[in-house]
């Protein structure tokens, strides 16, 4: 009896090892946190700003990876296939879960591929024309669009960009047309702003207020079912009548797909942690990002929301990028 006992129990005995492997507490090594944009900007400046924090709050600290390129698809498929064990996370941001699923083919599945781990903050887009159109008010700028037909052009950070999307979403509430001119980044966008080569754009708020602040771009209205702390004289869209009106350049945690469910709700519950401290709140004001606080099942279901917000406009419109 006692030897039948023994064998029964060799294979648990065998496996405890691995098991107590399993139960080690998290994270008990750095975590690798990887930033989908060369160092430097706004968005390192987010990952950079908010591990720091997340480090202290864990005990444990993370080194940030910079993995440009792409429009993130480098760094999307890194994360996709490491170990679901914790220490590979990526900042998921607009472009690798949101427009670029939404006009691209990718090697990655932005759902699939992934487990979602909370937002971290969005700022929303701004409406903006050159300071010197005799424009000031939503209503103004659909009348000067609707009464100069094809004289009107709109720059954008690229095809296929939250830029680019957002103004298209635009286009087709007001049933008017106005020409498309991509730049390669949100810089050259405003350089002809600015010039009066071209006359709108719907930039994000953080790339914007230096140039609101000179005057040299004139706001009509922001994204999002709230007013903007940074311009509350500015009205939202969905103030100015177009119901619902959203779009944001958001940051949130994602990392591999299939992640232990433990470890994830300590990821979620330590990252609300950091995003309700008052300085926190602070140091992202300086990009304009509100920190949002979600757990794990709500950011999924935002971004499978924003997915399918984007994938309707791009089919609408008939954009459908390469690469």
């Amino acid at each position: 009896m006692k030897r039948r006992t023994l064998l029964q129990a060799a294979p648990a005995l065998l496996g405890l090892p691995g098991l107590a492997q399993a139960q080690a507490a998290y994270p008990s090594k750095p975590i690798r946190y990887i930033v989908p944009v060369s160092a430097g900007g706004g968005s390192d400046m987010v990952g950079r700003t908010l591990t720091e924090r997340w480090g202290q709050v864990l005990k444990q600290s993370f080194i940030v990876d910079n993995q440009g390129g792409g429009g993130g698809v480098i760094a999307s498929q890194t994360t996709a296939r490491a170990a679901p064990d914790g220490y590979t996370l990526m900042q998921g941001y607009v472009a690798t879960h949101g427009t670029s699923p939404a006009t691209r083919k990718l090697p990655y599945d932005a759902i699939k591929d992934f487990t979602p781990i909370g937002m971290i903050g969005g700022t929303p887009n701004v409406l903006v024309v050159d300071a010197r159109l005799p424009i000031k008010t939503v209503k103004e700028f659909i009348d000067y669009v609707r009464k100069n037909p094809g004289k009107i052009s709109y720059g954008s950070a690229g095809q296929g960009s939250l830029t680019h999307l957002t103004m298209e979403l635009f286009k087709i509430q007001i049933n008017s047309f106005m020409v498309h001119i991509p730049y390669r980044g949100v810089a050259p966008a405003f350089t002809d702003l600015i010039g009066g080569q071209t006359q709108a754009m719907f930039p994000g708020l953080a790339a914007a207020m230096p140039h609101i602040r000179s005057g040299r771009v004139r706001p009509l209205a922001v994204t999002g079912l709230q007013r903007h702390p940074q311009l509350k004289d500015i009205p939202t869209l969905d103030e100015s009548g177009f119901k619902g009106f959203d779009a944001q350049q958001w940051y949130g945690v994602v990392g591999p797909a299939g992640m232990p469910p433990a470890i994830v709700k300590q990821l979620n519950d330590t990252l609300a942690t950091v995003l309700r401290a008052p300085d926190m709140r602070e140091k992202l004001a300086i990009e304009a990002i509100e920190p949002t606080v979600m757990t794990p099942e709500q950011f999924g279901e935002f971004i499978r929301k924003d997915i399918a917000r984007w994938t309707k406009v791009a089919r609408e419109r008939n954009i459908q990028l390469d690469s």
